[in-house]
């Protein structure tokens, strides 16, 4: 891959990733509610999931969803009802103000269920299987090694999609004492709440 077309793909993703969406969304809620290291475990799980998607992409899976209808619809509503169910279950939160003590952010969920809820969210979205199918081919040059090329574009993609989504997760721990009492808190979690429903309803009625 030559510099100019590698320079060409890392502002392009750049841009890509950095469009809030639901994987934004709940980097920057856990960020707010348990602090950035807890946060970052959330991150990574998101991080796990496009990955995973890209590799099943690179090998065929997005092509196949492209053909079969049935399997395109099955697992896209499956992801759209676990983002409706974040959403209901954010809209129903009535925990306290998540305080930024130290000893108060101890008790906020293990890293593995951040991790968890992280990947759950990343992996959702079927349509990515097709965005990386639909992308590499316009920056892998097909007379040079594939597997080269992709490691290349996959490292790439970790690398910015941790940063940026991590940045996400600071920027909501800035945020925290604005949330810091019941009521500002409430009104956030129905708003993301909201968001989530809303993402999972537009994946569910979405044209393929």
């Amino acid at each position: 891959m030559t510099l100019q077309l590698w320079l060409a793909y890392t502002g392009v993703i750049a841009a890509l990733i950095a469009i809030p969406g639901p994987s934004a969304l709940i980097s920057m809620t856990h960020g707010l509610r348990y602090g950035r290291k807890q946060a970052l475990a959330t991150v990574t799980g998101g991080v796990l999931a496009a990955m995973m998607l890209m590799t099943a992409s690179a090998l065929g899976l997005g092509a196949i969803l492209a053909a079969s209808t049935t399997a395109f619809t099955v697992l896209k509503v499956v992801g759209a009802a676990y983002l409706i169910w974040l959403g209901i279950a954010a809209w129903r939160d009535n925990s306290e103000p998540t305080a930024v003590s130290a000893t108060e952010l101890e008790e906020a969920p293990g890293a593995l269920r951040l991790f968890r809820k992280g990947f759950m969210v990343g992996i959702s979205n079927p349509k990515d299987l097709l965005f990386f199918a639909a992308l590499f081919p316009n920056f892998v040059d097909a007379s040079q090694p594939h597997a080269a090329q992709f490691a290349t574009l996959a490292i790439t993609w970790a690398v910015l999609d941790l940063s940026i989504m991590f940045s996400y997760a600071c920027a909501g721990r800035r945020l925290s004492g604005v949330f810091s009492n019941a009521r500002r808190l409430r009104i956030l979690n129905r708003s993301t709440g909201s968001l989530f429903v809303f993402a999972g309803g537009a994946l569910a009625i979405s044209a393929k």
